[in-house]
């Protein structure tokens, strides 16, 4: 198969590399509006050509790794691919992706979310085992013909990844909770400390705890930006329902329950075991 990576960043340029190890894949062709980009994959191996957004159509497979906005557009573009081309998105949303999907392409369309990544973004973050042993969740499949999921199924499973199938509304709420809020705090956590009167004083005791914390914060602020427009409902409602722990945490403090909020961190600290 040829393959066509639309968005040549961290998620695209990862794909790349790991489909260099499969066996059904015969050439890696790429596209990007990122002219720096281009060059960079190029530079990097990739993929083995870019190409325009019209080559890219005739590709086999079509990978959009692209913001969730930009699927959208792209996918408004390839009304005219071929009923044999399968292409698959890798937007961290999925409802109102898969409700924009037009109806000559809705048996090709793979909606997909592979449960991954870095803080870092452009083709030089992209690493070869961003997807091993990760989980990838496809939504809407039963829009789907046998082929193109089947297909999808294939790719997914030789770069190492775990499949899980689910409602695209339902991913989008739980996705709000376990993907989107801790990049809504840590963006929080990172601005409340450069909002101080001397942020040097404050960064030169930072210690691992923070830097954990604050790590995602390095991410791309256009990309999650997109992510938060597209899923505004659940990131609204997982913020509220983080306000509530965190004003219970608060008047814990205030009122010197310390065994109370003893009992409140050693319950926090289950979800560890869980993961």
């Amino acid at each position: 198969m040829v393959v066509g990576i639309v968005g040549l960043g961290l998620m695209g340029g990862s794909l790349g590399i790991a489909l260099k190890h499969t066996k059904f894949v015969s050439k890696i062709v790429g596209f990007d509006h990122n002219l720096s980009h281009c060059e960079e994959a190029l530079k990097l191996g990739l993929v083995e050509e870019i190409v325009s957004f019209s080559e890219i159509k005739q590709c086999d497979v079509i990978f959009l790794a692209i913001p969730v906005g930009g699927i959208i557009k792209a996918m408004q573009e390839m009304q005219d691919v071929s009923p044999e081309t399968t292409i698959i998105d890798l937007g961290s949303t999925k409802a109102q992706i898969v409700d924009s999907v037009p109806e000559a392409i809705r048996q090709n369309f793979i909606a997909a979310h592979p449960m991954t990544g870095t803080e870092k973004f452009g083709p030089s973050a992209a690493v070869a085992e961003l997807y091993h042993d990760k989980i990838v969740v496809l939504c809407d499949t039963y829009h789907n013909s046998e082929q193109h999921k089947n297909r999808a199924i294939q790719i997914f499973s030789h770069i190492g990844m775990k499949i899980v199938f689910m409602d695209p509304s339902a991913h989008d709420a739980h996705a709000s909770f376990i993907s989107h809020l801790p990049h809504v705090i840590s963006y929080a956590l990172a601005n409340t400390v450069m909002g101080q009167e001397d942020p040097k004083s404050i960064l030169s005791l930072a210690a691992g705890g923070f830097k954990d914390m604050s790590r995602v914060a390095k991410s791309s602020p256009q990309m999650w930006s997109n992510i938060f427009k597209q899923n505004k409902e659940n990131v609204l409602r997982s913020i509220e329902i983080f306000e509530e722990e965190l004003e219970k945490s608060k008047q814990m403090i205030q009122a010197e329950q310390w065994d109370e909020l003893e009992a409140w961190m050693r319950k926090a600290t289950t979800l560890h075991k869980i993961l």
